[in-house]
């Protein structure tokens, strides 16, 4: 628990850190996405941010946690500075949702009905999920669990809260979006799409890889409760993504980079609780299901996710979840006190509630006013759609 102006600002750091991956999640879609959408992709992420901390204030906290701060200054006061801390760093872990489901929805999503996405998901289908882990939502799921089981589900930072969440929430926009315009042949074959900027890209993801080392070590939220573990498991996993993803990726760059990412996003939930040895192991099986993945996607089953974001967070978070039941055990040298059962229901709870959340309010979204670009916004390029409220001529805007 935070207890002093030390783990107050210790929360702070850790808030500012994740802060700062958004910028990494920015740089990230523009190295990824063609020219023409790069500025499309700057405007999605920090106006997401943006409508992000306001629909989490009003009303995605008060569910998650119960504590609302619909009231006059003198009572906030009595509240304290700790939990309006906490809010601003949990915010920023709830705000990354529509930043991961940025990335699968590239190049052929509209501006306006995303932001409105994301106030919905960021209120009410993400802080349901984030509420039963982590929170006050729902107390009798995780008694359930402990009582059956022995042991709560696990996830110290948010291997399935986030990025399961994140994921399988961007498949749901991804299935209604449907594929590029161009993306593939009359006869069914994949036109390659190589990314735009490759140092772009790779900054993306050192920011990141940078700032989850806040997003993991400081979900401790005091100072008491920090432990190297943590950071050498983070290190590890992000060490074993890279390799995995460098030998079964062929070098590609892109999948390097994003096997770093991979390895980070499976290692959140045991974190603190497997041996370093396991987290380098979670993040190789990471690196490489996510390029594994990525592949199927693309070429097989011609779901047209352009980051991969369903790959990267869904597939690996929901393997760090399950991963975490493994390696947490006291067998493979891990700190135990995980069920290996409550760590499956808990996952396959969170994908759960990411597709029915997801499909409802695409869903509604497209049948209400549409969700896709014109075929002429699609053509031109995504950086079209929001020329109008850009300070830049519309003809600079266009590749």
């Amino acid at each position: 628990m935070i207890k002093s102006g030390g783990d107050i600002f210790f929360l702070l750091m850790g808030a500012a850190m994740v802060l700062a991956m958004h910028a990494g999640f920015a740089f990230l879609e523009v190295g990824s996405v063609r020219k023409k959408n790069q500025v499309n992709a700057l405007m999605k992420i920090i106006s997401d941010f943006s409508i992000s901390t306001v629909a989490y204030f009003l009303i995605g906290y008060y569910i998650a946690y119960k504590t609302s701060f619909l009231k006059p200054v003198s009572a906030l006061e009595e509240i304290g500075t700790i939990e309006l801390v906490r809010f601003f760093f949990l915010l920023t872990f709830a705000a990354a949702i529509p930043a991961i489901i940025s990335g699968g929805i590239a190049e052929r999503a509209r501006f306006l009905p995303q932001l409105i996405a994301s106030a919905l998901v960021v209120a009410l289908v993400y802080p349901l999920f984030e509420g039963i882990a982590w929170g006050k939502t729902l107390p009798i799921v995780q008694e359930t669990l402990e009582s059956s089981f022995g042991a709560k589900f696990h996830d110290f930072a948010g291997s399935v809260v986030v990025h399961v969440m994140g994921g399988w929430l961007a498949l749901t926009a991804v299935m209604l979006l449907g594929v590029r315009r161009g993306r593939y042949s009359k006869d069914g074959q994949l036109i390659a799409i190589p990314p735009s900027n490759i140092p772009f890209l790779a900054l993306g993801s050192w920011i990141l890889t940078v700032g989850w080392f806040g997003f993991n070590v400081m979900s401790a939220q005091s100072l008491e409760g920090v432990t190297g573990l943590v950071a050498v498991n983070s290190l590890m996993a992000m060490a074993g993504g890279v390799l995995a993803a460098l030998v079964v990726g062929r070098n590609d760059p892109g999948f390097v980079h994003n096997g770093a990412l991979a390895g980070l996003v499976a290692i959140c939930a045991g974190s603190d609780v497997v041996h370093p040895l396991g987290a380098l192991v979670i993040g190789a099986v990471a690196g490489a299901l996510f390029i594994v993945a990525f592949n199927l996607c693309q070429n097989k089953w011609k779901i047209d996710d352009v980051l991969g974001v369903w790959p990267l967070h869904g597939l690996a978070g929901a393997w760090g979840g399950i991963a975490c039941g493994i390696f947490g055990q006291t067998g493979l040298w891990g700190k135990g006190g995980v069920s290996f059962m409550s760590q499956i229901i808990g996952t396959v709870m969170g994908i759960s509630i990411a597709l029915i959340g997801g499909f409802l309010v695409y869903g509604i979204l497209r049948a209400v006013m549409g969700i896709r670009l014109s075929e002429e916004e699609e053509h031109e390029g995504a950086d079209l759609s929001i020329h109008k409220i850009s300070a830049y001529p519309e003809e600079d805007m266009r590749p």
